[in-house]
């Protein structure tokens, strides 16, 4: 008996976490047959979708597939993509979420491709690659021991804040 894979718990756990927080949860996945979902709004293979109540009507997020309908340009669209071709949920607010790799085999067609390729050279994925980016800690120091009492804190941001909506009658 195999396994049942933890990416769809994960996958509604964020989505009721942005609900839960007032966020706007949005899917980002790739796109390939098994998808369905409006081919103009596709880049680089890829779609993003708003995936919040108020966007979708008869959202099911099961252990294999994610249905729902929603509005394009005032066009109802039924909209269909399976659970392995999901490669990010994030709120849109603050951008926090959780990332996968696409994976559009089994597990064990992964693993016999695996075994097929010569020691020497790494399956070829057509997945996209996360990579981390470094953050201020991970950043080499590129002061001078003069430099070396001085504040590390960046400077505070120039005049900002939340937008306002102006109304000019």
């Amino acid at each position: 008996m195999s396994e049942t894979s933890t990416k769809p718990y994960l996958l509604r756990a964020i989505y009721e976490w942005c609900t839960d927080n007032g966020y706007t949860p949005y899917m980002a996945a790739v796109v390939d047959g098994a998808t369905r979902v409006p081919m103009e709004f596709v880049k680089n293979g890829e779609i993003v979708l708003n995936i919040s109540f108020s966007a979708t009507s008869g959202l099911k997020m099961e252990n294999d597939l994610i249905r729902f309908s929603a509005r394009f340009g005032g066009v109802s669209r039924d909209i269909s993509v399976p659970v392995d071709n999901v490669v990010a949920i994030y709120a849109r607010e603050n951008g926090q979420g959780m990332a996968f790799e696409a994976s559009n085999k089994s597990s064990d067609e992964q693993a016999d491709d695996a075994d097929a390729a010569p020691a020497d050279q790494a399956p070829a994925s057509s997945a996209p690659a996360l990579t981390s980016v470094p953050t201020a800690q991970n950043k080499p120091n590129d002061k001078d021991e003069d430099d070396a009492g001085s504040d590390d804190v960046p400077d505070p941001p120039k005049k900002g804040g939340r937008p306002t909506l102006t109304r000019i009658k």
